[in-house]
């Protein structure tokens, strides 16, 4: 304590979850950015001195800031130039083209109008948008719309001829260009994408860092305090990094990041990290290098997620395998060998598998490797899976926000076997294997009501029930969003809790998170105060 033996920051009044198996807290104590004390009222009032900023929660709930441990900050930021093409914005796709021709009518002949978050399963009729509509609604324009998930985007014929693709081009590696009847159907699915991305205008390094504080304060607004961020150098490789330093430098840097390093083939930003010895754990408690990310295989709902078995109605379509065996397992050698956690991208069970063979393989050539690798998604395993990753100690970092968002959509695509059994939250909890959980923003909103709904219910945003028995306990969902992200980055010794000498990241909710209904965690709760670092940074109105 200082010399008056006062605390900075007090709460009190409230009801305070400080942690998995902690008692419910009345009050919490700050000085600086570190939690000193919890307890009753009467316990923490010696520590209020006439310095001292005291907030009264009036009955609230306060814990933990939340940590989205897999999500695309500077994505997520940069949204803002794109049109919305998510359901709730677009839910048919004659919306989503008035959507795009209002856009269109307001940006210069020729210049590009891009949109992000379109799910073909939630329109009426099921079916994808093709170049041809495009081609109708905007015949000026080059027009790329990408699927929420990110691993297919639909292009019109201006786009595709600026990105030099005819019927005659071939498929790139890992990649997919979609033709049918003798033409393209404007479809481009996994690294296909890039062939329209690279002839895209690629924002500014001032767009960047303005997207990374816009992203965070949109974050913060949902009491996130930590997140992922999932690829950086995805956009514009090492200007990403430098971005992040000009944030953090100029206090522009909202919430705590965990920057995981693309490390694909042609696009990998490890190699020029590495040579600044920017290696797993280097940097601040707000930016700090984690993991490396190799993309294995796509996603369940663009049917490109790489499967033992093939997708129903499709007995040719196992999905994308991005990289043969070797190629991975020498990738996962060398990087590991530089100093870095692995966090690869994984969704089907056949890559989920090459993932953990690749892992065994660091685990089994140094016993003492203490790198937590991690599978990111995860979304489709078996008991013998569970039982490796366990045994090699890899994490799987989930996102169940999917189950509310697509769960419907894993059903109609993989049947009620597969489907159902998504992102077995439960199970891994049961097992011990720490899961975390995240939105993976801008794949699903960041909101983290319908990720906690879906953990409490097993339910999608129609009502069914994806396997009840993953269901968590309230304290269970709390502590995926709180001190298993913390875990997964390695930092559960400073955040993810609120005890004496950790950070003191606080996120106060307008109802109950332990004893509300999940409808109305759901539909009514809202954030009403995010503190960083001890600091008030966000108040609602």
């Amino acid at each position: 304590m200082n010399s008056q033996n006062q605390a900075d920051l007090v709460l009190h009044g409230g009801k305070i979850w400080t942690g998995y198996g902690n008692p419910i807290a009345e009050a919490i104590a700050v000085l600086g950015n570190q939690v000193v004390a919890s307890g009753s009222n009467a316990d923490i009032k010696p520590l209020i001195g006439k310095g001292t900023r005291v907030v009264d929660l009036a009955g609230r709930f306060a814990m933990p800031g939340l940590n989205d441990a897999h999500l695309h900050l500077i994505s997520t930021g940069l949204l803002r130039g794109k049109v919305d093409a998510t359901p709730d914005a677009a839910p048919t796709r004659g919306a989503l083209m008035a959507a795009l021709q209002a856009r269109a009518a307001e940006t210069p002949k020729g210049a590009w109008v891009t949109a992000r978050g379109f799910d073909q399963t939630r329109y009426p009729d099921g079916l994808m948008p093709t170049a041809k509509e495009l081609d109708a609604a905007l015949p000026d324009h080059p027009v790329s719309v990408t699927r929420a998930c990110g691993h297919v985007t639909v292009a019109n014929s201006r786009a595709l001829a600026l990105a030099g693709i005819d019927i005659d081009t071939p498929d790139p590696d890992g990649g997919l260009i979609g033709r049918e009847a003798g033409q393209l159907t404007g479809l481009l699915a996994e690294n296909a994408q890039n062939l329209v991305y690279d002839v895209q205008p690629t924002p500014s390094l001032p767009e960047i860092i303005d997207a990374i504080e816009a992203g965070g304060r949109h974050l913060l607004q949902f009491g996130i305090t930590s997140c992922m961020d999932a690829a950086v150098g995805q956009i514009d490789g090492m200007t990403e990094i430098e971005a992040y330093w000009q944030a953090e430098r100029g206090g522009r840097l909202p919430v705590r990041v965990w920057a995981t390093l693309l490390g694909d083939p042609g696009s990998s930003i490890v190699e020029p990290c590495h040579a600044e010895g920017l290696v797993t754990g280097v940097g601040s408690d707000m930016f700090r290098i984690g993991g490396v990310k190799v993309f294995t295989d796509g996603s369940a709902g663009g049917r490109t997620a790489w499967m033992r078995q093939p997708y129903i109605g499709q007995p040719d379509n196992f999905g994308v395998r991005m990289l043969p065996d070797t190629r991975l397992f020498e990738l996962v050698d060398r990087y590991t060998a530089m100093g870095y956690t692995m966090v690869c991208h994984g969704i089907g069970d056949a890559a989920i598998d090459q993932l953990v063979r690749a892992y065994e393989r660091v685990r089994a050539a140094n016993p003492d490797h203490n790198h937590r690798h991690r599978i990111e998604h995860c979304g489709y395993v078996d008991d013998a899976i569970n039982q490796r990753m366990l045994k090699a100690g890899i994490l799987p970092a989930p996102q169940q926000a999917f189950i509310y968002d697509f769960g419907d959509a894993y059903v109609s695509v993989l049947g009620p076997e597969r489907g159902l059994r998504s992102y077995p939250i439960g199970t891994w909890d049961r097992l011990g294997m720490k899961p975390s959980t995240g939105s993976d923003s801008p794949v699903c909103s960041p909101n983290p009501f319908p990720d906690l709904y879906a953990m409490l219910t097993r339910k999608t945003h129609k009502g069914t029930v994806m396997d009840a028995s993953e269901i968590l306990t309230p304290e269970q969902a709390l502590r995926a969003y709180t001190e298993h992200g913390a875990y997964s980055q390695g930092a559960e010794t400073v955040k993810g809790r609120l005890e004496p000498g950790m950070l003191a990241d606080i996120a106060v909710f307008s109802n109950d998170l332990l004893t509300a209904a999940p409808e109305k965690i759901l539909r009514e709760t809202r954030c009403e105060m995010t503190i960083l670092d001890g600091r008030i940074v966000y108040e609602g109105s």
